[in-house]
């Protein structure tokens, strides 16, 4: 039947390869994914969001969205992560987190916080970060 779509046999067992290849990688990326811890952020005002990934690139979730950020520079104490391109920018101190539309200048979710921020632990996202200097 293959025969049919691939009359070359040579060709056939390339398309087949590259085929079986692509799913194999698709698998692992699924299967990191699913393996990675997921964090959910309970806000003020009944707000919540999630994040997973590690401290220089998180992925955000927020009302059913998403979102790649990519850390940035930010101030001592604090950690910052943007998508300037969708306009979500998230701020990360010792005991909350606030999340950002940058783009329509609005505060989307303030006092957020994990179950371990909550027991007086710092975010997780900190465990993994370089020290911060005060000058």
């Amino acid at each position: 039947m293959l025969n049919t779509y691939f009359p070359k046999e040579k060709n056939m067992k390339k398309i087949l390869l590259a085929m079986s290849l692509a799913i194999v990688g698709f698998c692992n990326v699924a299967h990191a994914q699913v393996n990675e811890e997921v964090f959910t952020w309970s806000c003020s005002e009944n707000r919540q969001f999630k994040t997973s990934g590690s401290t220089e690139k998180l992925r955000l979730i927020w009302e059913s969205k998403s979102v790649d950020m990519q850390r940035q520079t930010s101030l001592p104490g604090s950690l910052r992560y943007k998508n300037p391109a969708l306009g979500y920018d998230l701020v990360v101190l010792g005991n909350k987190a606030m999340l950002f539309n940058i783009k329509a200048g609005t505060r989307l979710a303030d006092f957020c916080q994990t179950a371990d921020m909550k027991a007086g632990k710092l975010p997780h996202l900190f465990a993994d970060a370089e020290p911060f200097n005060q000058n």
